[in-house]
């Protein structure tokens, strides 16, 4: 048996600011073992996205293989604590601590699920989600296909539950792309402009044509596609001065009618046309998904409805997972807490949703195992 709090606890009082690595592990590692996994550990990558711990585990049984994938970084702590954000602390049946709710509480409660409810199941942790995840989720898969291990469903335990445990499951996630653009120009005195070459016009003019792009209207599962202009600089000091460069930053949230590749190439010829001599450098941090409804939101949909009556929601809201990666692999859908206070100074999971979580997760094994 695996009390499902007291493993919370213990992984929140592991510090495990992104990238993670050690005693968090320990922990895990400490619980899965008496329960007939096989864990294996390997640390990966240099600075500055490294070095990052991953965790595989494995439990043989009959019938299908079920993935449950999480990840044991946190965000830093910040200001504004009532208490040590790496307390553990139970106040008023919630549990504090950086990680309570993402997603050490998940993990948690998982594990405590596995350990009462037989089935083959593989446990993919990481301790790179909250960071650029370049050694992270993808290297746990390129080691899953070295050990042939090839599961048939896939959950995620991130926070999808908005007002209540089990209102919402995701089922896919829009993509993600950043752009940066670089307009060069020519330095020179405000006084003398035929000597200067000035590129914030240019960079302006770029920005306004990329602002009136509309990318879609949505579809029958993703909200619109959007595109923000996240960061703007010249880095002038003095008033008297033409700049020799103006930069900017986009951030494209994208549905499953576009690729990164698509909208980099589009963006690209829009601020080309404005600024010729503009230099552009992407990164897309994960495609757009969908895992569509079927037999495994189906399959999670009852284990919810069986533990707390409610039937969630099938969304594809909010920022990205490593469901992206992950969604390659096998059916993928993510299910996990309350997500109100994630990321946020007092993050707390109450003391009962730990509980129901584990029943839930339970079921879905019990379910998915077969």
């Amino acid at each position: 048996m695996i009390d499902a709090v007291g493993l919370a606890q213990a992984l929140i009082r592991a510090d495990s600011v992104t990238p993670a690595r050690g005693a968090v592990f320990d922990v895990v590692e400490a619980a899965l073992v008496p329960l007939g996994f096989a864990v294996e550990r390997f640390v990966e990558g240099d600075a500055p996205d490294g070095p990052v711990e991953n965790l595989l585990a494995t439990r043989p049984g009959p019938g299908r293989q079920l993935a449950f994938a999480g990840h044991l970084d946190v965000v830093p702590a910040g200001e504004g604590w009532d208490g040590s954000p790496w307390s553990g602390e139970i106040r008023g049946g919630l549990l504090h601590g950086r990680g309570a709710v993402d997603m050490k509480g998940a993990v948690a409660a998982f594990a405590a699920a596995a350990a009462t409810t037989p089935g083959a199941l593989c446990l993919i942790i990481t301790g790179d989600e909250e960071g650029p995840a370049t050694y992270g989720t993808p290297r746990l898969i390129a080691r899953m296909a070295e050990r042939g291990i090839a599961p048939d469903l896939c959950v995620v335990g991130e926070p999808t539950s908005v007002a209540r445990l089990g209102d919402m499951v995701k089922i896919g996630r829009r993509g993600s792309v950043n752009i940066w653009i670089e307009v060069p120009g020519r330095q020179g005195h405000v006084a003398y402009p035929h000597l200067a070459d000035n590129p914030i016009p240019r960079l302006i003019a770029a920005l306004s044509a990329v602002e009136a792009i509309v990318l879609d209207h949505g579809n029958a599962w993703f909200q619109p596609s959007n595109i923000e202009i996240t960061d703007l600089s010249v880095g002038n000091t003095a008033t008297n001065v033409i700049p020799a460069r103006a930069a900017a930053r986009l951030s494209i949230r994208f549905n499953d009618e576009h690729t990164g590749a698509s909208l980099v190439e589009r963006i690209e010829a829009v601020v080309r046309g404005h600024a010729p001599d503009a230099i552009l450098r992407a990164k897309v941090s994960g495609e757009a998904f969908l895992t569509p409804p079927g037999a495994l939101s189906t399959l999670v949909g009852e284990a919810i409805r069986d533990v707390t009556g409610l039937t969630p929601e099938l969304s594809t809201t909010g920022g990205t997972s490593d469901a992206r990666f992950l969604s390659r692999l096998c059916p993928t859908v993510e299910f996990g807490l309350v997500n109100a206070t994630m990321h946020r100074s007092d993050e707390a999971v109450a003391i009962e949703d730990l509980h129901a979580l584990t029943a839930i997760y339970g079921a879905i094994i019990s379910r998915a195992c077969r």
